[in-house]
């Protein structure tokens, strides 16, 4: 199952320890780490982003879902979210991307506390206790949440309710005074911007989520590969 952790501590060596964990259970082959990161919490409330080490493409395609979350815990959503896939161009942060629910956002929060650190990271686990036992020895308190469905569909009712708005003002402006039909043409350009802006924005949702998921198929196919390579030098 694919889950949002969020592992918090009270200092970044003891965060950095648990990042160092993580790579850890993923070589005993209990985890899969898509992205991760050390957060830190800032006595203004932002968060700071440590060093990021991933190679190669999954440092850049992967995280969609860990960059937004980090955003809504307090950014700077650029500098984790702007290098992502499909959200380069939209810099949208909210919940949808982040595909963790808002109570699981704010249980993290309350923990997160000023000069705190934690490591923030996008896993796939079929079963906790792994991650729990490790995670809790280096004095870590555990959130996770399973990551819901990607959402890149507009709401149909808003959808339906502008397009309703844009042919009763045409139908108006077809009938109207020339001083009117001017006030009534402002306000269906209005409209059909903010129609085209939502369409956009589903369209660009939808090309982060196949991105995402493409990006995970070929980390999990190359670190396939690469324990394939590695149990073969063993038996050379």
């Amino acid at each position: 199952m694919d889950r949002m952790l969020v592992v918090v501590f009270d200092s970044e060596p003891k965060a950095s320890e648990g990042k160092k964990a993580l790579q850890q259970l993923e070589g005993e082959g209990s985890i899969v780490v898509y992205s991760d990161a050390v957060v830190g919490r800032n006595a203004d409330g932002t968060t700071t982003v440590g060093q990021r080490d991933d190679p190669g493409y999954p440092g850049i395609l992967i995280g969609t879902s860990l960059g937004a979350l980090i955003g809504l815990l307090g950014g700077p959503p650029g500098l984790v979210i702007g290098a992502l896939a499909g959200l380069a161009a939209g810099g949208t942060v909210d919940l949808n991307n982040a595909r963790v629910g808002e109570d699981f956002i704010e249980d993290v929060r309350q923990q997160l506390l000023p000069n705190r650190f934690a490591v923030v990271a996008e896993i796939q686990e079929d079963w906790t206790t792994p991650v729990d036992t490790r995670m809790e020895a280096l004095g870590g308190t555990v959130f996770r949440r399973a990551l819901s469905a990607v959402k890149h569909t507009v709401n149909e009712e808003d959808l339906a309710a502008i397009k309703a708005d844009l042919a009763q003002m045409k139908a108006e402006q077809a009938k109207a005074q020339a001083d009117r039909k001017i006030k009534l043409l402002e306000k269906i350009n209005q409209l059909d911007s903010k129609l085209q802006a939502q369409l956009e924005k589903s369209k660009q949702q939808r090309q982060a989520a196949e991105a995402q998921t493409k990006a995970k198929v070929e980390l999990l196919k190359a670190k396939a590969a690469a324990l394939k390579a590695k149990a073969t030098e063993a038996h050379l």
